[in-house]
């Protein structure tokens, strides 16, 4: 049992992930001397790390440890086998994972606001945060994305509530629970149920267990917000003993006469029968409204009325890594991605196809995550590159680590897009997809860079490549 009392030295082993990170600055931020290592420390958070003033080591070693700080941090990439690891069990160190130590120093004592669901928890994380630090309120946060702009992924503010995103991934080796178990929620989202992360979860039974345990958490006096034309969302939400508020299209928290272009969706807010006014707001799709509406119910829970959540959202200048326009270089705009599941590799297009009206899409895709590098969605994957005109699928970023049974075959998904009616080519490298878009691409297109990764760096070498002579002559 990890002790938190009298603490003022912590250690972060595995302290260069975006997660991590990002936690090492708000333990920073709350006066303690944070240190840390990991195998990699690479741009952009070895960046961060320094103008946040907290040193690291690169590689693990038992004497990074030393001098002994009062708790060592171990990340969930962590393995028993690790030297650090090892020594902390073997000299009894005082030790906890990420997300007992966020519960423990930082969610007990305020309003936790925990955001989970397969899809859309970074986005509406980032859109509560924002509102609630726009209306005064000097929120805490710590999400999975970054602010475009320009905002840190944490904050520590002064104020009771703390927006955290609530991840379903295990904790630490030695507490495999989903993370947002530690979370404290007593407001919590659920935006989505799917099937996910199948290097730990075997089913989507399995995946549903975990959400229902969010939900136990959740005290009578609380608020759960859900998506209520979801079926796996209703299934989970089923066992609350608190509020229930739902939201959607056939739902008591609605929208009417949702428009979208360039800027983004604006929207009607139907309320139990009630029209409290519109939002505009940065996000685009069926799923920007539910995120919308996820976030609106959220506030106004927590005691903004609609004109303050108005003001919010008209300023909220969305996530990065979210149809992020990376550039334009001769008429041919490049965007940048998170999604790798196939629901949000759909929903991305088809928001590219509103947002973008008239204009040849292109989808670059990374197969990278635990779970995308794997055959599980070989079929659904075929079905997700509809709304594209042109399709490059990647080298998956885990070729080699897992079995050839058990991985994804990037060719025959290719030849499947194909045989759709899309046409659609498997390429090995980033220099070679980045070849064939700089000779094939003509003023106008849309070039979507879709991954959970850096993906090669591919989306600067486009935009270089583009302004070479080759393409002024």
């Amino acid at each position: 049992m990890a002790r938190f009392d009298q603490i003022s030295t912590v250690y972060l082993v595995g302290i260069g992930g975006t997660a991590m990170g990002s936690f090492a600055g708000l333990l920073r931020g709350a006066g303690y001397a944070v240190r840390g290592s990991d195998e990699n420390v690479y741009p952009p958070m070895s960046d961060q790390l320094t103008a946040w003033g907290i040193p690291y080591a690169q590689g693990y070693r038992a004497e990074n440890l030393d001098p002994v700080a009062d708790l060592i941090v171990v990340g969930n990439v962590i393995r028993a086998s690790n030297p650090e690891a090892e020594r902390a069990r073997r000299d009894g160190l005082n030790q906890a994972s990420f997300p007992e130590t966020l519960g423990a120093l930082f969610l007990a004592q305020r309003h936790s606001v925990v955001v989970a669901g397969t899809h859309g928890k970074t986005t509406t994380a980032t859109l509560i945060a924002h509102t609630l630090r726009a209306a005064g309120r000097d929120p805490s946060y710590l999400i999975g994305g970054v602010p475009q702009d320009g905002g840190e992924s944490f904050r520590l503010g002064g104020g009771p509530h703390f927006v955290v995103e609530g991840d379903e991934y295990d904790t630490v080796y030695w507490d495999k629970v989903p993370k947002f178990v530690h979370y404290r929620p007593r407001t919590a989202v659920i935006t989505s149920v799917e099937y996910d992360h199948a290097d730990i979860y075997p089913d989507l039974a399995a995946v549903e267990r975990a959400f229902e345990r969010l939900v136990a958490l959740i005290p009578d006096d609380g608020l759960l917000v859900c998506a209520g034309d979801h079926e796996r969302v209703r299934a989970v939400a089923a066992g609350a003993r608190c509020q229930v508020r739902r939201y959607g299209s056939g739902q008591p928290l609605t929208a009417a006469d949702a428009v979208e272009d360039e800027s983004g969706l604006r929207l009607a807010v139907r309320d139990g029968g009630r029209s409290p006014g519109t939002l505009q707001v940065a996000l685009s799709g069926p799923h920007g409204v539910e995120n919308a509406l996820a976030a609106y119910a959220v506030c106004r829970h927590l005691g903004l009325d609609h004109a303050a959540i108005a003001r919010g959202f008209a300023e909220f200048g969305g996530v990065k890594r979210r149809l992020e326009v990376r550039g334009t270089v001769g008429g041919v705009t490049v965007v940048d991605d998170f999604a790798h599941h196939p629901t949000a590799v759909r929903v991305t297009l088809e928001g590219a196809r509103r947002r973008f009206a008239g204009r040849r899409l292109w989808a670059l895709f990374e197969p990278r995550s635990a779970t995308s590098a794997r055959r599980v969605f070989q079929e659904a994957y075929a079905l997700a590159f509809d709304a594209a005109d042109q399709v490059i699928v990647a080298r998956s970023g885990r070729r080699g680590q897992l079995a050839a049974g058990e991985s994804l075959d990037e060719r025959a998904l290719a030849a499947a897009i194909v045989a759709r009616g899309k046409p659609a080519r498997h390429l090995d490298s980033v220099d070679e997809i980045a070849a064939v878009v700089v000779a094939e691409a003509r003023p106008g297109d849309v070039i979507i860079c879709m991954s959970n990764g850096a993906f090669g760096g591919i989306h600067q070498k486009l935009l270089t490549a583009l302004t070479g002579p080759s393409r002024r002559e």
